[in-house]
């Protein structure tokens, strides 16, 4: 008998390889957001909010691949269930924080016109 038990032998706990590909992997898309941030970004804002939330993404990725071990083979499904779960309550958090972020100086301060302040002065 190997020295593993079998409740173990379907599950992948992840090699010495693998932590060091994810490793590697992570610290590569840490480095190019930080690079274009400090290098000034792109002439477009967007551009690179895209670059630095992309890599951000797929840094997720890498973790749940290579940390988490998360496939579409472990624990019949229900990583993939929890997985979509949190990515649900997260958008809903981030979309809900944007939201009140967005409308806060108005809902604040009622009482103000905001339409009658300057164009340097309004949020």
């Amino acid at each position: 008998m190997s020295a593993r038990s079998h409740d173990h032998d379907s599950h992948d706990h992840g090699s010495f390889r693998g932590y060091v590909t994810g490793f590697v992997l992570s610290v590569i898309l840490t480095a190019i957001p930080f690079a274009v941030v400090m290098g000034g970004g792109f002439d477009s804002r967007a551009l690179t909010a895209l670059v630095v939330i992309g890599c951000a993404i797929v840094q997720v990725l890498v973790h749940m691949v290579y940390f988490l071990h998360m496939n579409s083979h472990s624990e019949e499904g229900w990583t993939l269930i929890s997985t979509l779960f949190t990515v649900v309550i997260v958008v809903i958090m981030i979309a809900g924080s944007l939201w009140v972020m967005f409308h806060l100086n108005t809902n604040m301060m009622p009482q103000m016109n905001h339409d009658l302040l300057p164009s340097g002065v309004q949020s």
